[in-house]
């Protein structure tokens, strides 16, 4: 489940659920600006960590399409169109869009929560489906997967990326004064201020590992591979306070993820 909270002058609070599309999409719409502007900074760890190891990831996309869930503004995408991506499809529920994007990407305000009636989407098949730090925003995470898989080609496989649980579990140690471990499995809901703007909370379920890896054989996909990126050693030299952020809550798992094999 995940929340967005819009913090008002007088310090009331209004809150909007994504139990409530309207709603959350205008929440996010709010919110999205200030994303991409702190991912755009040249000290990012959208730039210098996660981006990169999701690209080497996704291997050679030449002649591939691609779906991307959760797409934010399209940059990432664009950015693979102009590698050679045919039929790249975008699905953000903000709707803050690229103004120009490239030709051969095709942007859809849409919920990934509600990917049956995404406009758009009906019988199409993909190669590659991302879900690049996204996955959190899925109310019913399972029944997202499968409607994914779904839509995957023959060999196609999903790129999904997930905020490390520890990082929370040590955000919520520091903030309530308890264990990591007790906070690692509480399952407590939290929220917390974004660096993107003090002005909105975000408030979302905790999780394990497990509980992904599980997810994951749920709907019926298996691990290809799965990796934890960090900084390479000139970043680290160049962004010392990055590595002291990293060493204190790991960053990011990033998962490829194939369909189970038919009995």
């Amino acid at each position: 489940m995940f929340c967005v909270v819009a913090v008002a002058d007088d310090s009331r609070e209004a809150t909007s659920s994504l139990n409530s599309p309207g709603d959350a999409s205008q929440a996010w719409a709010d919110l999205a600006p200030d994303y991409e502007r702190a991912r755009s900074r040249e000290d990012s760890l959208d730039r210098l960590v996660e981006w990169p190891a999701q690209r080497d990831l996704l291997g050679d996309v030449t002649g591939r399409s691609v779906l991307d869930l959760g797409c934010g503004n399209g940059g990432k995408l664009a950015d693979l169109v102009r590698e050679g991506a045919t039929a790249a499809v975008g699905v953000d529920v903000s709707g803050n869009f690229l103004g120009a994007p490239p030709p051969g990407l095709e942007l859809i305000q849409g919920d990934l929560n509600e990917l049956d009636s995404v406009a758009g989407l009906a019988g199409r098949t993909f190669d590659r489906i991302l879900f690049l730090q996204s996955f959190g925003y899925a109310k019913h995470p399972v029944r997202t997967l499968q409607a994914a898989r779904t839509m995957l080609a023959d060999d196609g496989f999903i790129l999904l990326t997930r905020t490390h649980p520890i990082r929370y579990a040590v955000e919520r140690a520091e903030q309530n004064g308890t264990a990591l471990g007790e906070e690692y499995y509480s399952k407590d809901s939290y929220t917390y201020r974004t660096g993107w703007n003090e002005q909105i909370a975000l408030t979302k379920r905790t999780y394990t590992i497990s509980d992904l890896v599980n997810e994951f054989s749920a709907a019926g996909l298996w691990i290809e591979t799965a990796i934890e990126p960090q900084l390479s050693e000139d970043a680290r030299r160049r962004y010392p306070h990055k590595q002291e952020w990293m060493n204190k809550y790991l960053g990011i798992l990033i998962f490829k993820l194939r369909p189970l094999p038919a009995d």
